[in-house]
């Protein structure tokens, strides 16, 4: 058998091999092109094998998850290293087939060298929104207290899943002064690097607790112009610390969503014991107002905004005791989140807590926006009546909501998270573009929407309100910063929804995540990607999408007809949200309505532009556009009965989604959290056995109160594909059952996961989405020898070694060789040996000519399934040279190319021919 085999180029000495990576993968006969691409391999000590990629460059920590994908299907989470820029998945039988089109996403951007660096776009139609009228009341003012700073540092706790303790550390900032119980907002950062080296520019690390020589990064200091600003209008801060959960959150299946709402938790309780016993208080807190713990505010940035959601839902429906850092009673009522470009991977919001969701237009971390779905993911789930607000901050990265994360006023090294590449400037997003924001700029209308939201949620008072629900009013104070939001919940009735089982005419009803270019939303190609649209754990969804509209002629409607009737009576204005591609003008619609007895009105025309955008950017994101409900009262339609709704472009051609449409009317309604059950997803782990079959059970808990349905979906084991289905659950049920059949050998393989993911679709909560069953392997793992064939051969014959194992296995075996100086006598060079094979396998014929273990030749080495050797050959070219005799030493190697020291090098002979 002809080897399969990757080949790298060494750094120059056997020191440096880790830092190299395979170039090539396939054939040795380079008739085959199917091998990995340039920075991947497989490897692994045996036993323990793994996809492993290997940055060019340092990829600095953010919150976006890091993840393996082949084509649109996520392979899994890396675990990284401590250098950066190495990343590594373990390899189960199914991840390792099939590894075509590999890809490394964060938040959908591409971080792999396969990826195209982007293109400059022209900055032709770029242009900032239109300022909108000022609000008449403005959150963003400072009050009049002088307020009170402080920070408090307890002994550390343990979570669980994490092996070192997690800090119980925070800043406190309170007014000065200010009688009676005062409410508390709770800060919460992100997921950044933990440690710098005091005088370095870029030594940071992910250690915790931090090395000899390195200092905590206080990225809990981030937020103290915010809480200075809440503080001064009557609120008590406190922005924790969470350094220990950062530097283990690689090892949690939830990305450390559960350690952060258990960590927040213990926060909260701190300060109920404190509210209670005031003596047992920090100095700082006792000089503070009491906190009134039944007026909390949670902030979350990246994903502190997933942690913070997590506490708020664990907060109303009490997550499985094993896997929670914090049991004790729940002393205080959430009345709202604000999340600042959060991550939210499990896709599963708190419908019944009123949030307000901050996407940066310029985030070059959380790059898909994918904290949408803190708005888009509450449609349907519950009442609907709390309010949840999308604020698209123009020209706003992610990290600068942070000060201690923006250079020139962090401690430690820190960024721009977009980048200052001049090679890739951005007309959209790089520093001094017109449309880009400042640091100061940033933050600044960050404190300003945050403190509206506290307004809003926490003191009631709904002048602020149309900052925040797509009423197109502006806060001053966050000027110049373009603003622009839209809202579901609330009082919004009815609902047009283009994903729940509507009928469209006219138009497109298209999939949020499909593989098939001709169902998704967005064609792969699209320069720039949706907010809307983001990717979850699989290739393919059912229940999201949106209407897309196309035309070339004005007046073709597109008719959207629920299926049953909605009712907008109370409302005074139908809402929708719609986007058009960005940096584009003048989109025109009439909009109209049907009701059951087909008395049709036109209620008026909306008129939307696009966003500034670029393909680097998320800017396919939906403005709320409204028009009066006031024709079709006066034209008697039945408002408790409308049957469908009716866009008619007027614009001469273009392109428009529709995410949905709603009545609305002012004003905020008294929100009371539903009654339901909440799922969480386990993992089983199991020995395969060595026969016979048994079958497993996923293991789900159902707890809490009532029914509800969620969308269960079984990823296949052998292609990671799901198959979905809408399942109706109680506490206490087995409603989710997936049955798993593991059968037994004595062949050595590798663990298979069986995975499932859950989302709640109606009067449900998901905490753990993700979970599964482990089969592990438990055979030994075989004996690997390498062996000579024809290892004296005469010049323009080939060299051949054979890699055996002592019996077959069930899975892919990689193990490298190295080419090794000789130790005596002539070696080959470069110009011995067959020109194609060299420039195949090590990507280059040196020149001048070398001996061949300089051209630093690497070879993974791979025995398919069910066999039990591979060839590694070595093609030599007959020359008219009088020659000495020369030989090549080759030798089995760890995954550091490092020769294994119970193993002996093989030489191999070349004589030359007479």
């Amino acid at each position: 058998m002809t080897a399969v085999a990757v080949l790298a180029a060494l750094a120059g000495s056997p020191g440096l091999a880790q830092a190299q990576q395979p170039s090539h993968a396939g054939s040795l006969s380079a008739t085959n092109d199917d091998g990995l691409p340039p920075g991947w391999r497989i490897d692994g000590e045996r036993g323990a094998r793994e996809l492993v990629w290997r940055a060019p460059k340092t990829v600095p920590m953010g919150d976006a998850r890091v993840e393996f994908r082949t084509g649109n299907r996520l392979l899994g989470v890396p675990r990284p290293a401590k250098d950066g820029r190495t990343f590594r998945l373990a390899l189960d039988k199914a991840a390792a087939t099939g590894l075509t089109d590999l890809q490394v996403t964060a938040a959908g951007r591409r971080l792999d060298a396969a990826a195209e660096a982007p293109r400059e776009t022209d900055a032709q139609g770029v242009r900032l929104p239109a300022q909108a009228p000022a609000n008449g009341v403005d959150p963003g003012k400072p009050g009049s207290y002088r307020t009170v700073t402080g920070e408090y540092d307890l002994p550390a706790v343990r979570l669980p899943g994490f092996a070192t303790p997690v800090e119980m550390r925070a800043q406190v900032v309170a007014p000065k002064g200010a009688t009676g119980s005062r409410p508390l907002a709770l800060f919460l950062h992100g997921r950044h690097a933990t440690c710098y080296k005091p005088g370095s520019e870029d030594d940071v690390t992910i250690d915790w607790p931090c090395a000899d020589g390195y200092k905590p990064i206080p990225s809990d200091k981030g937020y103290l112009r915010d809480q200075k600003l809440l503080a001064s209008q009557g609120y008590v801060t406190v922005s924790i610390s969470a350094n220990g959960i950062n530097a283990q959150d690689w090892q949690a299946e939830d990305a450390g969503a559960q350690a952060r709402s258990s960590l927040v938790r213990q926060h909260l309780a701190r300060w109920a014991d404190w509210t209670a016993h005031r003596s047992t208080a920090p100095a700082v807190v006792r000089e503070a107002p009491k906190a009134d713990l039944s007026r909390v505010l949670l902030v979350g940035h990246s994903r502190g905004g997933e942690g913070v959601n997590r506490a708020a839902m664990d907060s109303l429906y009490p997550p499985p005791a094993a896997e929670d850092g914090y049991r004790g009673p729940v002393r205080w009522t959430v009345r709202g989140t604000v999340l600042i470009g959060p991550t939210i991977f499990g896709q599963n919001p708190v419908a019944d807590v009123p949030s307000v969701t901050l996407l940066p237009g310029c985030d070059g971390d959380v790059s898909d926006l994918q904290g949408e779905d803190f708005v888009d993911g509450t449609r349907g789930v519950s009442k609907g009546t709390a309010l949840h607000s999308a604020v698209y901050v123009v020209g706003a990265n992610h990290n600068f909501f942070n000060s201690e994360w923006t250079p020139g006023q962090a401690e430690a090294p820190a960024d721009d998270d977009f980048g200052t590449d001049p090679d890739q400037r951005d007309p959209v997003c790089s520093p001094g573009a017109a449309t880009r924001l400042t640091a100061a700029q940033q933050h600044k209308a960050g404190s300003t929407y945050i403190a509206a939201a506290a307004r809003l949620f926490v003191a009631g008072d709904d002048r602020v309100l149309p900052l925040l629900d797509g009423s197109g009013r502006r806060a001053p104070s966050a000027d110049p910063a373009r603003v622009l939001t839209h809202a579901v919940g609330g009082r919004r009735v009815g609902g047009f929804l283009p994903d729940a089982g509507a009928k469209v005419t006219g138009a497109r009803l298209c999939a949020a995540v499909d593989p098939d270019p001709a169902a998704a939303c967005l064609a792969p190609d699209t320069p720039g990607s949706s907010p809307h649209f983001a990717s979850w754990e699989t290739e393919k969804e059912t229940g999201r999408g949106a209407v897309d509209l196309k035309w070339s002629a004005a007046g073709r409607a597109t008719r959207v007809t629920p299926a049953k009737p909605v009712s907008l009576h109370g409302s005074q204005k139908l809402a929708l949200r719609v986007f058009v591609p960005p940096n584009t003008t003048g989109t025109t619609f009439d909009v109209s309505v049907t009701d059951s007895a087909n008395r049709r009105a036109t209620l008026g025309r909306a008129k939307v532009a696009g966003l500034p955008g670029s393909e680097r950017t998320a800017s396919y994101w939906a403005q709320e556009l409204r028009v009066p409900l006031t024709a079709a009262t006066r034209a008697g339609l039945d408002l408790r009965h409308v049957k469908s709704l009716e866009l008619t472009p007027r614009s001469r051609s273009g392109r428009a989604w529709l995410m949905d449409a709603w009545g609305w009317a002012p004003g905020t309604p008294a929100v009371r959290a539903a009654a339901m059950p909440r799922v969480d997803v386990g993992r089983m782990v199991v020995k395969e056995g060595d026969s016979g079959t048994r079958t497993y059970r996923i293991p789900v808990k159902i707890s809490g109160h009532g029914s509800g349905k969620v969308r269960v979906y079984v990823l296949a084991p052998d292609s990671g594909r799901a198959e979905s289905r809408l399942v109706t659950v109680r506490p206490g049920s087995n409603a989710i059952d997936v049955p798993v059949e593991v059968k037994g050998d004595t062949a050595y393989g590798e663990d298979v996961e069986h995975d499932i993911a859950v989302k709640a679709v109606h009067n449900a909560v998901v905490g753990a989405h993700r979970g599964g069953l482990t089969a592990q392997n438990d055979d030994p793992e075989p004996v690997i020898t390498l062996s000579p064939v024809a290892d004296r051969v005469t010049e323009g014959e080939t060299l051949t070694w054979r890699l055996s194992i002592d019996a077959p296995v069930t899975v892919d075996l990689w193990e490298p060789v190295r080419v090794l100086p000789v130790t005596e006598g002539t070696e080959l060079s470069t110009k011995d040996v067959d020109p194609q094979w060299l420039k195949d396998w090590s990507g280059d014929v040196p020149d001048p000519e070398r001996r061949l273990s300089d051209a630093n030749l690497w070879v993974w080495l791979n025995i398919p399934p069910g066999s039990t050797s591979v060839d590694f050959v070595t093609p030599t070219v007959r020359d008219q040279l009088a020659e000495p005799t020369e030989s090549m030493r080759v030798a089995l190697t760890d995954r550091n190319a490092e020769p294994l020291p119970d193993r002996p090098a093989l030489t191999g002979t070349v004589l030359d021919r007479p």
